[in-house]
């Protein structure tokens, strides 16, 4: 069995916080790097949401998988981040809500416009390991492939699998082993196999681990 990489250094204060969003966290997820990975293979202190977002885009390092995180948090919370666009605080108590249903919202939904907001904006504490800070001033948050210029490599792996049809989770698998230069041979691979079974898929990032010198581990995510 595949052993638990190291717990990154947590300051007592967040002792209890999901590295993610800021939330209470009582989970931890586990980031097994790869050849590629500009770091060695860590745990953060994750709640079970974002557990859950967190092992399905590891991509190519835990700030890219940060960010494929809070994209998902705002796709899943657009709804109440909207409340902010459209009210203020004020207008929301100003208002002549009367029914049961609204009368509730009126209570409730500058809180959860707040919550919503302060998790998608939650930006984790700096990495480290041992007292050993981890170098991320290589990190580009932005990506650019084929001339497009995309706000994260979570935005630019959404955008080809909606376009052409592909498995998001084996898109993302098979770029976590190869990274982020290799961005266009993640696509092929997903192209060749779009109608090949979930047991073929797994086989073929189990090849690809192999070539990379990079034993799969047991925590599977597709």
């Amino acid at each position: 069995m595949t052993q638990s990489p190291p717990l990154i250094d947590v300051p007592f204060a967040l002792r209890h916080t999901c590295w993610f969003c800021a939330e209470p966290s009582n989970c931890v997820f586990e980031y097994h790097a790869s050849v590629h990975t500009p770091h060695s293979s860590l745990g953060v202190p994750a709640c079970k949401e974002c557990l859950k977002l967190a092992k399905k885009s590891p991509l190519t390092s835990i700030w890219d998988c940060q960010m494929a995180v809070k994209d998902e948090l705002m796709r899943i919370y657009a709804k109440h981040l909207a409340i902010g666009i459209n009210w203020t605080e004020q207008e929301l108590i100003d208002s002549e809500f009367s029914c049961r249903v609204f009368e509730g919202f009126k209570k409730s939904a500058w809180m959860m416009y707040l919550i919503a907001r302060d998790r998608v904006n939650a930006n984790g504490w700096p990495l480290s390991l041992d007292g050993v800070d981890l170098d991320n001033s290589d990190f580009v948050v932005g990506f650019e492939f084929d001339g497009v210029k995309y706000a994260s490599l979570s935005k630019a792996v959404n955008h080809y699998s909606q376009i052409l049809g592909l498995d998001k989770h084996f898109f993302e698998a098979v770029l976590s082993q190869v990274g982020r230069s290799r961005f266009g041979y993640a696509v092929r691979i997903s192209r060749i196999n779009i109608v090949s079974t979930k047991r073929v898929k797994q086989e073929v990032v189990k090849d690809i681990a192999i070539e990379q010198g990079t034993p799969l581990t047991d925590n599977t995510w597709f």
